[in-house]
């Protein structure tokens, strides 16, 4: 047996029935937990987003947005561009129905992983703060020998999953595929970036991000409204079409390209998971670093990342791909169909010009989001005497990352992913009351706050 077919074997059993339920119900028993809280204060973390956190005691090394940024650099990658592409191409449109679902009940996930990260952080020696699924498993639940699988799968990831090869392979092979740059010429500019901006740590990080991430969502998502527009009467049936397949892919579908409901399930969720990280436990280590006192309102504005990243910037490649019916060719794959799709809704090279742009930054900053996930990790292994030799390894497998077939680098992504979910929710499962409690106690002092504000304007109106 090849390796590609034993690694294929594994990926199927990982992201079978077993992950697939432990995923959506954990986000389905937080959704209703929590009373459909990701809808009801969605407005309400937009807010918080821009709004800075009153009180002089908070604690952390960057703003509450530049850690959303942080984890939207992590998030906001090719999963956006060419996940979708590959998860419409395996299991037809009915795959982005859902990435829809399980973004919905992702944001639930997300706010209370967020939130928990924020409780129990703690100070590294170097003066950092160090929060992530490892410390509230270990604070919180009491299981250190979890906590340690966790942070391996988590350096694992970052080494050999999200974190380096989909990432360098995307930017490499775009940039050879519509400007014409040699592959090895792209790497090493990466290679040198990427090490520039890392040995400068979080702070660096942060700071790129906060830059880099709104500026390339803002055109990526305004290009795809532009081809949306232009092709307006085709999208009523997209979305249909979507809708159908998602239930009965062989009538939607004319019953003859092999698609299955199974094979969308699987291809919609582990790319929407591999998109958005929710239930991964990565986007908590960026959010234990936010300066804030509340683990309630940061994670809150955590959650609008997985809103970002899959209901808005995957859904406008989701849709392009349908009306253009750039994802039926079978002759190409990756960023390539994406790139097609954008051209065929513009009708010009500028569409796939965009998208390799979109792609470049969005896949580079991913880079430094999980470099910094992958390094948090590794530190609560070996404690800070590690930060060199991790920082070193990681420059090493980006340098590497753009030779290496994409069929394999997307199967061996989707185990490591699969296997750091495990730890991760196991956890939440077992915190949940602690969530639900935080949760409560901050919307009651919210309330009795606002109260006290009401009643403190109406004495000094009287008066």
């Amino acid at each position: 047996m090849s390796l590609e077919t034993i690694l294929s074997s594994i990926d199927s059993f990982i992201w079978g029935p077993p992950l697939l339920i432990l995923l959506s119900g954990t986000g389905l028993y937080l959704t209703l937990r929590l009373g459909f809280l990701q809808i009801r204060h969605l407005p309400r973390a937009f807010a918080y987003m821009f709004k800075k956190e009153e009180g002089n005691h908070q604690r952390g090394d960057v703003s509450a947005f530049q850690a959303l940024c942080t984890a939207l650099s992590a998030t906001i990658g090719t999963g956006n561009i060419v996940g979708v592409a590959t998860a419409i191409q395996a299991g037809g449109p009915g795959a982005m129905f859902w990435m829809w679902l399980v973004a919905l009940l992702g944001m639930s996930t997300k706010y209370a992983e967020c939130l928990l990260a924020v409780k129990y952080r703690v100070r590294d020696k170097n003066g950092f703060m160090a929060g992530g699924p490892m410390y509230y498993i270990e604070r919180g639940l009491g299981i250190k020998w979890l906590a340690k699988l966790f942070a391996v799968f988590g350096v694992l990831v970052a080494f050999f999953g999200i974190g380096t090869f989909p990432q360098i392979n995307a930017i490499t092979h775009a940039m050879n595929y519509t400007f014409s740059v040699p592959v090895t010429i792209s790497a090493a500019i990466i290679t040198i970036l990427v090490a520039a901006i890392i040995l400068g740590g979080v702070k660096r990080i942060a700071a790129v991000s906060s830059y880099i991430v709104p500026f390339m969502a803002v055109l990526y998502v305004t290009t795809s409204l532009i081809i949306l527009l232009i092709n307006a009467d085709k999208v009523p049936s997209a979305l249909a079409l979507i809708i159908e397949s998602a239930f009965n892919p062989e009538a939607a579908l004319g019953g003859a390209l092999g698609f299955t409901v199974m094979k969308a399930i699987q291809s919609g969720v582990a790319r929407g998971i591999f998109s958005n990280e929710s239930g991964l436990g990565s986007a908590p280590i960026a959010a234990a670093a936010a300066h804030t006192k509340e683990p309630v309102r940061q994670g809150l504005i955590s959650m609008t990342g997985t809103f970002l990243d899959t209901i808005i910037v995957c859904s406008m490649t989701g849709l392009v791909l349908v009306i253009t019916g750039a994802w039926q060719s079978s002759d190409m794959a990756g960023a390539a169909v994406t790139n097609y799709a954008f051209s065929q809704g513009l009708g010009t090279n500028i569409g796939a010009t965009i998208v390799t742009i979109g792609l470049l930054f969005f896949a580079f900053t991913t880079i430094l989001g999980w470099c910094y996930y992958g390094e948090r990790c590794f530190v609560y292994l070996v404690g800070i005497k590690g930060i060199k030799l991790y920082r070193t390894a990681f420059i090493i497998l980006v340098a590497c990352g753009a030779f290496i077939k994409l069929d394999l680098i997307w199967i061996l992504a989707d185990i490591v992913n699969g296997l750091m979910a495990f730890p991760n929710l196991i956890a939440l499962i077992g915190l949940r009351k602690v969530i639900v409690s935080e949760t409560k106690d901050y919307f009651m002092r919210l309330k009795i706050s606002n109260y006290n504000l009401d009643d403190n304007e109406e004495q000094m109106a009287n008066s």
